[in-house]
C-alpha cells in the first residue's frame, strides 16, 4: 500500500512539474508569499521549519489540523472551478455562432454599399462628360489665338526686319531681330507646314543678309588696306555693333578681329625686324606705343563697342601676342647679340608691362576664341617677392626667412608670360653668366680666406660660421628669386644645377680644402706614426688656431647642410609642379655632412694622438717593480693635460653645435677606450702592487672621461647618456681585465671561473694576454688554457662555434688587438 502511494506520489510530482515560463507567469498572477506555493517546495525543509525543536512537536495536532482544513478548503475551490467549466464549451459554441451570423450581415450590408457607390460613380461620369469636352475646346482654341498672335507677329516682324536692313536702321533692328527670334522658337514644332518653314528661312536669310552688310560697312569704315581711317565712329555702327550681338557670334568675331588687325596694322610697320627700334634695347617704345594706342582707342571708340566685348582688353591682347611672335624671331636671327644686362633689361620691362595689363584689366577674354589663351603662371610660391633683389641680409635674417611661415599668396596674375615667355628659349645666357659669377665668388672666397686667415672666434658664441657661407647663400638667395620671376620651367632646372657644381666645389675648396693637415688624415695606421712612436718623439698637435678653425668648417658645414635642405624644398615650391622631383640636392647634403665627419675625426685624432705618447710610456713601464701605491702615474696625469688643453677649446667654438660635440666626445671615447685597453695587455708583468696602481689609474681615467663635456667648464652639465654608457661600458672592463690579474691563480678553476664571471669574454686569446701579464710562464700557461676550454658554457644550439660567450660580434678591444697585431708585423719589417 505505501508503494502504490509513492508511486502516486511520483507520478503526481511528474506531472505538476512545470516550465520555467509558466511558474513565473504564475507568479506574476498571483503573488504569494506561502512556502507552499513555491515552485522548489521541499517538505523537509517545511517540517523542520514548523518544528525546529523538540519541545514545538507538543503543538504537532493544531498543526495538523490547521493543514486539514487548508486541503479542506482548497478541495472546495478546485471543486467550484471544475463545475464552473462544465457549461464554458456549450456557451462557446452559442458565441460562435452568433459571431458567424453577424460576419454574413456585415458582408452583405458591404456589398450593397459597393453596387451603390459604382452607380454613383457611373452617374458623376455622365454628368461630367460634357463639362470635360467644353474644357478641351477651350485649351485648343487658347492654343490657336496665341499660335495665330504669334504666326501675326512672326509675319510682320519678318517684314519689318527686311526692310528695316535694306534701309541699315540698325538700332531698330538689333531689338526687332531678338523679338523674331524668340517668337521663331515657338514655332519650331510647327516647321512641317510650308507657310511656317518659309518664314523660318526669310529670318535666316535676313540675319545672313545683316551678317554680310554689317561686314561690309566695317571694311568700308576700316579699310585693311589703302585710304587713311576716319578719325570717330558713326552711330550706325554702333548700332551694327548691338545686332552683331545677336546674329551668329562668328560675325562678332569677325568684326573684333578685322577691326584689332586694322588698329595694329601701324605696329607691325614701325616694328619690323630691320628696325633700330625693334631690337630688345628700346623695347620699351613698343610699349610705350601701345598705351599711346589704348588711350586714343578709349577716346575715339570706346563708346562705338559694346563694353560687354572688352575691345580695350581684345587689342592689348592681340598686341602681346604678336610682340611675343616678333621678339621671338627677332631673337632668334640675332642671338648672338644677346648679353645678359640686355636680356635681364627686356624681361623686366615686359614683366612691368604685364604687370600693369594685370591691374587695369581682369583677363576675361585670354579664353575667348578671339584670343589666343597663353600658359596659365605658375602659382606664387616666392616667400621673398617683397624683399629688394640687391639686399644683402644677415646670416640670422636669412635662416628667419626660410623658416618663418608662408604669406597668404597673392592673386595670381593672368598675363604672366603672355609676352615675357619668348625670353625663356635664351635664358641659358643668364645662366651661363650666373655660373661664371659663382666662380668668380668661388675664387674670391678661396682668395680672401688665404689673405685674411681664419675667423675670429668669440668663445661665448661659440665657433664662428664663416662670412662667405652667408654670401653664398644670399647670392643664392638673389638668384632664385630672379630666375623664378624669369621662369618657373627648364631655367630653374638648370639653375638648381649650377647651385649643385658650387655648392661642392665650396664644401671641397672652402670647407675641406681649408682644414688642417695631418699624417695620418684618414685615422688609418701609417709608417709615419709608427716611427714617431716608435722612436718615442712628441706627435705634433694641432695648434689652439687650427682647432679653431676645424671648429669653424664644422660649424659652417653644419649651417650649409640646414640651409641646403631648405634650399631644396624653396626650389620645389618655385618650379613647375612637374618638374619638382628633378631637384634633388641629397647629393650636396652628403658633401656637408662628410664634411662634418671629417672635422670631427680630426679632432679625435688629434687629441688621440695626443695620449698616445703617454699611453706608450704606461705599457713601458716596470709595474713588476712597483713598491707601493700611490697617486696617479704620470702618464695618467698626461692624459688628463691634453684633454684638459683640448676639449675646452673645442666645446666653446661648438657651442652653438653642441650634437657634433657629443659626437666627438663619443668617438674620442670609442677611440680612447679600446686602445687603452690594448696598451693595458702590454703592461707585463705586473706585480700585484704594480696592478693595484693601474687599477687606481684606470678609474681616474674613468672618472675624468665621464667628465669630460663639461671638463674645464664654469657650467657643470650631466654628460649624455649615450656618451656615459660608452665610458662606463669600456672602463668597467678594463677595471674587470687589473682585477682579474690581482686575483691569484691557483686554484686554477677558481681564477677561470672568476675570469668567465667577471669578464665574460670567451676567447683564448684575451684570456692568454691576462696569463701573459700575470708572467705566467708557457708551460704553466698550456693547463690553464685546457681548464678555459673546458670550463667556458657550451653555445646553444644553431650558434657559430665562436668562442663569444654571450655575443657574436666582435668588441672594439678584439678589433683593436687585430690592429696591433699589423702594427707589430709592421714594426719587425721596419
Amino acid at each position: 500500500m505505501e508503494e502504490e502511494e509513492l508511486e502516486f506520489a511520483d507520478e503526481l510530482e511528474a506531472i505538476l512539474h512545470l516550465t520555467p515560463e509558466v511558474q513565473l507567469a504564475i507568479e506574476q498572477v498571483f503573488p504569494s508569499q506561502d512556502p507552499l506555493d513555491r515552485a522548489d517546495f521541499n517538505a523537509v525543509e517545511y517540517i523542520n521549519t514548523l518544528f525546529p525543536t523538540e519541545q514545538s512537536l507538543a503543538n504537532i495536532d493544531d498543526v495538523v489540523n490547521k493543514i486539514r482544513l487548508k486541503i479542506r478548503r482548497l478541495d472546495d475551490n478546485i471543486r467550484t472551478v471544475v463545475r464552473g467549466q462544465t457549461n464554458v464549451g456549450q456557451d462557446g459554441r452559442l458565441a460562435l455562432e452568433e459571431a458567424q451570423k453577424a460576419i454574413q450581415q456585415l458582408f452583405g450590408k458591404i456589398k450593397d454599399i459597393k453596387d451603390k457607390a459604382e452607380k454613383s460613380e457611373q452617374m458623376v461620369k455622365e454628368i461630367t462628360r460634357d463639362i470635360k469636352q467644353l474644357d478641351h475646346a477651350k485649351r485648343h482654341l487658347t492654343t490657336s489665338i496665341t499660335t495665330l498672335n504669334h504666326l501675326h507677329m512672326l509675319a510682320g516682324g519678318v517684314d519689318s526686319l527686311e526692310a528695316m536692313t535694306r534701309r541699315r536702321q540698325y538700332g531698330e533692328v538689333a531689338n526687332l531681330l531678338q523679338g523674331v527670334v524668340n517668337v521663331l522658337e515657338h514655332f519650331q514644332k510647327y516647321m512641317g507646314i510650308p507657310q511656317i518653314r518659309q518664314l523660318s528661312e526669310r529670318v535666316k536669310a535676313a540675319q545672313s543678309e545683316l551678317g554680310t552688310q554689317i561686314l561690309a560697312d566695317f571694311e568700308e569704315a576700316f579699310p585693311s588696306q589703302g585710304s587713311k581711317r576716319p578719325g570717330g565712329p558713326s552711330n550706325v555702327l554702333r548700332d551694327a555693333c548691338l545686332v552683331a550681338n545677336v546674329l551668329d557670334p562668328r560675325i562678332r568675331q569677325e568684326i573684333i578681329k578685322k577691326f584689332i588687325r586694322q588698329h595694329l596694322s601701324e605696329y607691325l610697320v614701325l616694328f619690323q625686324e630691320n628696325q633700330d627700334v625693334a631690337w630688345l634695347d628700346k623695347i620699351d617704345r613698343r610699349y610705350a606705343w601701345i598705351k599711346r594706342q589704348l588711350v586714343d582707342y578709349e577716346e575715339k571708340y570706346g563708346k562705338m563697342f559694346p563694353a560687354e566685348w572688352c575691345m580695350t582688353e581684345r587689342v592689348a591682347v592681340e598686341f602681346c601676342h604678336i610682340t611675343r611672335t616678333e621678339l621671338a624671331k627677332l631673337m632668334r636671327a640675332r642671338a648672338r647679340e644677346i648679353e645678359v644686362k640686355l636680356l635681364l633689361f627686356a624681361i623686366q620691362r615686359t614683366t612691368n608691362f604685364e604687370g600693369l595689363l594685370a591691374k587695369r584689366f581682369t583677363g576675361s577674354t585670354l579664353s575667348d576664341a578671339a584670343g589666343k589663351k597663353p600658359e596659365p603662371p605658375p602659382p606664387s610660391t616666392n616667400p621673398f617677392l617683397e624683399d629688394e633683389p640687391g639686399s644683402e641680409d644677415s646670416v640670422l635674417e636669412k635662416e628667419e626667412e626660410l623658416e618663418r611661415p608662408k604669406k597668404p599668396k597673392a592673386p595670381d596674375n593672368p598675363f604672366h608670360g603672355i609676352v615675357s615667355k619668348c625670353f625663356e628659349p635664351h635664358l641659358y645666357v643668364y645662366i651661363e653668366s650666373q655660373d661664371k659669377n659663382l666662380g668668380e665668388l668661388i675664387d674670391r672666397f678661396v682668395a680672401d680666406f688665404r689673405a685674411q686667415g681664419p675667423p675670429k672666434v668669440n668663445s661665448e658664441e661659440g665657433g664662428a660660421v664663416l662670412p662667405s657661407c652667408a654670401d653664398l647663400f644670399v647670392y643664392y638667395k638673389k638668384c632664385m628669386v630672379q630666375c623664378s620671376q624669369l621662369s618657373t620651367g627648364e631655367p630653374m632646372i638648370a639653375l638648381s644645377t649650377i647651385f649643385q657644381k658650387y655648392l661642392r666645389e665650396y664644401a671641397w675648396k672652402i670647407l675641406s680644402g681649408n682644414l688642417p693637415k695631418t699624417s695620418s688624415s684618414s685615422g688609418g695606421l701609417t709608417i709615419s706614426s709608427l716611427l714617431k712612436e716608435k722612436e718615442g718623439s712628441e706627435v705634433a698637435k694641432f695648434t689652439v688656431e687650427e682647432l679653431c678653425l676645424i671648429c669653424s668648417i664644422l660649424s659652417t658645414a653644419e649651417y650649409c647642410l640646414a640651409t641646403t635642405q631648405q634650399l631644396e624644398e624653396k626650389l620645389k615650391e618655385k618650379v613647375d609642379k612637374s618638374l619638382a622631383e628633378r631637384i634633388n640636392l641629397t647629393g650636396e647634403m652628403d658633401t656637408f655632412s662628410t664634411v662634418i665627419s671629417n672635422s670631427i675625426q680630426l679632432l679625435v685624432q688629434d687629441l688621440d694622438a695626443a695620449c698616445d705618447p703617454a699611453l706608450s710610456a704606461m705599457s713601458k713601464m716596470p709595474w713588476q717593480n712597483v713598491e707601493h701605491v700611490g697617486d696617479q702615474s704620470p702618464y695618467v696625469t698626461s692624459v688628463i693635460m691634453h684633454i684638459k688643453q683640448n676639449v675646452p677649446v673645442i666645446r666653446d667654438n661648438l657651442a652653438s653645435t653642441r650634437k657634433y660635440f657629443t659626437q666627438f666626445c663619443i668617438k674620442f671615447a670609442n677611440s680612447f677606450i679600446p686602445k687603452f685597453i690594448n696598451h693595458l695587455f702590454r703592461c707585463k708583468p705586473i706585480s700585484m702592487v704594480g696592478a693595484e696602481q693601474l687599477l687606481l689609474d684606470t678609474h681616474s681615467l674613468k672618472t675624468v672621461l665621464l667628465d669630460l663635456p663639461s671638463i674645464g667648464s664654469q657650467v657643470v652639465r650631466k654628460a649624455p647618456a649615450s656618451y656615459t654608457k660608452i665610458v662606463v661600458k669600456g672602463m668597467t672592463r678594463a677595471e674587470m681585465i687589473l682585477k682579474v690579474v690581482m686575483a691569484p691563480h691557483e686554484p686554477s678553476v677558481a681564477f677561470v671561473d672568476n675570469y668567465i664571471k667577471l669578464l665574460a669574454d670567451g676567447n683564448p686569446e684575451t684570456f692568454q694576454k691576462i696569463l701573459d701579464m700575470k708572467g705566467l710562464k708557457r708551460s704553466e700557461q698550456s693547463s690553464v688554457l685546457e681548464l678555459f676550454r673546458q670550463r667556458l658554457p657550451t653555445p646553444p644550439s644553431g650558434a657559430d662555434g665562436g668562442s663569444s660567450l654571450s655575443f657574436s660580434t666582435p668588441t672594439p678591444e678584439q678589433e683593436s688587438s687585430r690592429i696591433r697585431k699589423l702594427e707589430k708585423l709592421i714594426k719587425k719589417r721596419l
